[in-house]
């Protein structure tokens, strides 16, 4: 009886490349009867996130900023770049400044994308195309002048695509602002925050270990997730080394500023700023 009314923390976690030198260390290296690994698209963690059926886990920056009333952000956790990341990227047959009015079809795997992509096009090259939601992976090559496509569908369309121009998102951001882009943060329900916090304590602390262990680790990271793709050994690891994993002072500045351009959108209200941390560490 003892057992069954223990409380078992639900920690989401994308199983995609990005994720992988935490996600690879987390499943070889965490044996806890009480914490329970959910895997999931990003936008279905999301959804699991705000509703309550996950406790914390990486999840697209925007689901932070649109319920900031709900949650806390983990220190030291991001999913980030600092320029081009390969991962999030405008495949189009046409310039930036050509679509204009155009069909564009954006992933439904995750908001953060599609908003950036917005910010860029209608903020940054003031144009607005007609946007439309679906699978990219199934789209008419003529029936969209672009799509927007992010983690591993991204980087096998690149492989494959047929698409004049491939633009990254992170490198643009990066050139217009001079700074990175946080592409996904690790949030926490207030609720489990308050509620079980020497446990949280604990599962922030084998993230970062994870976190530290897995980009030291590479080489091995990339002999079991290459093939997924599939992308070859360098690759694969050329691409983990523009992923960044932490969420120092200019990670957090970045947040800021994607939140700032939102705000000013009436995408998410005024309260997401300033950031709500969880840093209980000692």
């Amino acid at each position: 009886m003892e057992q069954s009314n223990q409380k078992v923390a639900r920690i989401g976690m994308v199983k995609y490349l990005n994720t992988a030198p935490i996600h690879e260390k987390w499943i070889t290296s965490v044996q806890r009867d009480d914490w329970q690994l959910v895997e999931e698209a990003p936008s279905v963690l999301c959804k699991k996130l705000d509703e309550g059926t996950i406790d914390l886990g990486f999840v697209s920056s925007i689901e932070y900023g649109k319920h900031p009333e709900k949650y806390k952000i983990l220190s030291g956790l991001s999913i980030s770049a600092n320029g081009p990341v390969a991962s999030v990227v405008l495949l189009s047959h046409v310039p930036l400044n050509q679509l204009d009015g155009a069909d564009l079809l954006l992933t439904s795997q995750s908001e953060t994308s599609v908003q950036l992509v917005k910010i860029i096009l209608e903020e940054f090259h003031k144009v607005t195309p007609k946007y439309h939601t679906g699978d990219i992976l199934e789209a008419g090559k003529d029936k969209f002048k672009a799509i927007l496509a992010i983690g591993d569908d991204a980087l096998r369309l690149v492989e494959s695509a047929t698409y004049l121009y491939q633009f990254d998102l992170g490198d643009i951001w990066k050139r217009q602002t001079g700074l990175p882009f946080v592409y996904a943060v690790c949030a926490v329900r207030e609720d489990f925050c308050e509620s079980h916090p020497e446990m949280l304590a604990d599962i922030h602390r084998e993230l970062l270990r994870c976190r530290d262990e897995g980009v030291a680790d590479l080489e091995a990271i990339c002999e079991i997730s290459a093939a997924r793709i599939p992308l070859s050994k360098k690759k694969c690891r050329d691409y983990l080394l523009a992923i960044q994993y932490d969420l120092s002072p200019q990670k957090c500045k970045a947040l800021e500023a994607f939140f700032q351009f939102l705000i000013k959108r009436k995408t998410i209200q005024e309260k997401a700023l300033p950031l709500k941390m969880f840093a209980n560490l000692s």
